[in-house]
């Protein structure tokens, strides 16, 4: 059994990696390839919160946790590494990524009909039009264009407001105030604030949708709630819009302008996706396995004796599941530090696995494949218009990105319309 006391964890604990030491800026801590390399399962860590943690760092150890009933998610995503993290704080109700067992199921399988293929699929003739449209505009206003403010931000913005039937005009608020969330080291009152105003937003929206349900996803919850018996509650309804509203944009949207930066960077790749836009889906998937945008990886606790490989942990150990680490595992992935477009990497957990894998990400997969199909082959001259060692990244937020991406060409094209 794995069950030392604290203080033995703590002399023993090396520090959870949080920068990128290979300098390799799309490269996930260097440390963690050396964890990879080891005999054991976990090497226990000491993390920013001030708590000790297992960490999992292989693929096959990362997808084996991910599946054990024995793992908690009620500190998900990420708490191990945002400062001053309040872990005794009570769950608000309907707070999908932190429930277990059965209260998680329940709201699953409420949630499951809005994001089957077929409705997903039903919306990409949308998502084309917008994508298309989104392009048109940074045409029209000419070179140089932010792409992360510009195109990558709204895209996805656009689409879960849809979606959820958030008017777009609340689109500003809920922006800045999501990047004050997911910062790792904000003042705990200046996150509580931004927690707040998105929080409201969402259960005003819940209670008129409630009073008079609209055909969007949270309108046909609220009815889909009640003809089953479930009724929902005007706070379960705004922690899920909120979920869902962050979730929905804010990964996306860090997708898009760090798949574009690391691929103007392999201009071999960059230059067979606009050869073949058919490419596209297996591009997708390549560029979720080598970014993996939830940089710091998925907090779980221990609730009962947890197998990690050939060891276990007892009950009430922390574990964290590194995602981007198992993602770079030459053992599945050949040459996994290196972009292949062609390659199949569907296995890959940027989504994570098992019961709280990504509800969403059949809508993410037609966003991106739609940028990727469309964008490049719009914009082909498409370049930085600022040295690469000038982009900014979000080193210290939950999901990666870059703090913008200036770009250029060399004149508009009206010769592709995208279809």
């Amino acid at each position: 059994m794995m069950g030392e006391t604290t203080s033995d964890i703590q002399a023993a604990a090396g520090s959870f990696p949080t920068t990128r030491e290979s300098g390799c800026p799309f490269d996930p801590p260097a440390a963690f390839a050396g964890l990879r390399d080891q005999d054991k399962a976990a090497e226990r860590l000491s993390c920013p919160a001030g708590i000790d943690a297992h960490v999992v760092s292989s693929y096959a150890h990362v997808r084996s946790v991910l599946t054990e009933p024995t793992l908690s998610s009620r500190w998900a995503p990420s708490l191990h590494v945002v400062v001053n993290s309040d872990f005794e704080r009570p769950l608000e109700p309907g707070s999908i990524l932190q429930l277990d067992g059965a209260e998680h199921t329940r709201l699953r399988r409420l949630l499951t009909p809005e994001f089957t293929v077929r409705r997903v699929q039903a919306m990409r003739p949308y998502i084309q039009r917008l994508i298309d449209d989104r392009i048109d505009a940074m045409l029209a206003a000419g070179a140089p264009a932010d792409l992360y403010r510009d195109f990558a931000l709204p895209i996805p913005s656009q689409v879960i407001c849809e979606l959820l039937g958030v008017p777009y005009e609340d689109r500003d608020r809920f922006e800045r105030q999501t990047g004050v969330m997911l910062s790792v080291d904000r003042d705990p009152a200046e996150v509580a604030v931004a927690y707040d105003e998105v929080t409201q937003l969402m259960r005003q929206l819940a209670e008129d949708k409630t009073a008079e349900p609209t055909d969007d996803l949270l309108g046909r919850l609220i009815v889909r709630a009640r003809e089953t018996g479930q009724q929902l509650s005007i706070p379960e309804l705004g922690m899920l819009g909120l979920s869902l509203l962050v979730a929905g944009h804010e990964t996306t949207a860090n997708m898009i302008g760090l798949s574009t930066l690391a691929l103007l960077r392999r201009p071999d790749q960059l230059e067979a996706l606009r050869a073949d836009p058919e490419l596209a889906g297996t591009a997708v998937d390549e560029m979720l396995r080598y970014i993996s945008p939830v940089q710091f990886g998925l907090l779980r606790r221990t609730t009962g004796d947890t197998p990690v490989g050939d060891d276990t942990l007892d009950a009430g150990q922390w574990l964290v599941a590194a995602l981007a680490s198992a993602n770079r595992d030459e053992t599945v992935f050949p040459a996994a530090d290196r972009i292949d477009i062609e390659r199949p990497a569907t296995a890959h957990l940027a989504f994570g696995h098992g019961v709280h894998q990504c509800l969403g990400q059949q809508l993410a997969r037609v966003e991106l494949r739609e940028v990727f199909a469309r964008l490049y082959r719009r914009i082909p001259t498409m370049r930085l218009a600022v040295p690469f060692e000038d982009i900014e990244f979000k080193d210290n937020a939950l999901v990666y990105g870059v703090r913008a991406l200036p770009i250029t060409w060399d004149e508009p094209s009206d010769t592709e319309d995208g279809q």
